[in-house]
């Protein structure tokens, strides 16, 4: 299924959950400080902005932002938000859409990347993103390391949530590099929802090579956004990139 097909009315009417999950303030606040850190005072894009969960906070900053997004449901989420003036949207896709101006920043949040299914679209969104940005500019990445270790002979899939209401698991496709995730939330009286979503996984060091491919230079890798040190066991990374400095 296309992913503005999966990104619908209904996933944007459940997608922002104010307080908890992804958009609690431990989890949001420190992006977005780390986000206004590295924009350096300059403007900010957003590859697949969704409903605002960062921009909207980041702009509150003081960052001006803009952003991509392919779902026409989500931007009319984030419409109810703020309006155009405040955060302005280009309606497209994050591997070639074009937003007007140049940036000090570009950045992609919660393996937003991962949306992309197709290496070759993967190496597009990087130099899109350097198509973007000021020599010296960043573009920074938020991504889940695949746990394809846990994965024992024979099996294909992982279970990472377990609760009264909710299920989530995902399904490798090793020889595609693909997964899918599938979020089974069942409600007061029983019923059960499903939601899934593909993806394609990359480790960190096909990101890098990417990242060369479109004139990058790794600048540092965290394994979150609080600087915390990345290591083996890590499931996630914040990896920033940096384009030269002018001459």
């Amino acid at each position: 299924m296309p992913q503005d097909e999966i990104w619908n009315d209904d996933a944007a009417r459940r997608y922002d959950t104010p307080g908890t999950g992804m958009f609690a303030p431990e989890v949001l606040g420190p992006t977005v400080e780390r986000l206004a850190a590295l924009a350096e005072g300059g403007r900010a894009l957003e590859f697949a902005v969704g409903t605002g969960r960062v921009a909207v906070p980041l702009a509150e900053r003081g960052v001006p932002v803009t952003g991509i997004e392919l779902s026409r449901p989500m931007v009319r989420r984030l419409r109810e938000k703020v309006d155009e003036e405040t955060v302005p949207v280009v309606v497209g896709d994050m591997a070639t859409a074009t937003a007007p101006g140049t940036f000090r920043l570009v950045y992609l949040v919660f393996n937003t990347i991962s949306n992309l299914l197709e290496q070759s679209a993967q190496v597009e969104c990087f130099r899109n993103a350097a198509r973007h940005l000021a020599p010296g500019g960043r573009f920074v990445i938020e991504l889940g390391v695949p746990d394809l270790r846990k994965l024992p002979p024979g099996q294909d899939g992982v279970v990472w949530s377990t609760r009264d209401d909710y299920l989530a698991l995902d399904s490798y496709d090793v020889l595609r590099q693909r997964l899918v995730s599938h979020h089974v939330r069942v409600d007061d009286g029983g019923g059960a929802r499903v939601f899934r979503s593909q993806h394609r996984y990359a480790w960190p060091a096909e990101l890098d090579l990417m990242a060369q491919l479109a004139g990058f230079a790794l600048e540092s890798r965290h394994a979150d956004w609080e600087g915390a040190e990345f290591t083996a066991d890590s499931p996630s990374h914040v990896s920033v990139y940096r384009l030269p400095e002018a001459g």
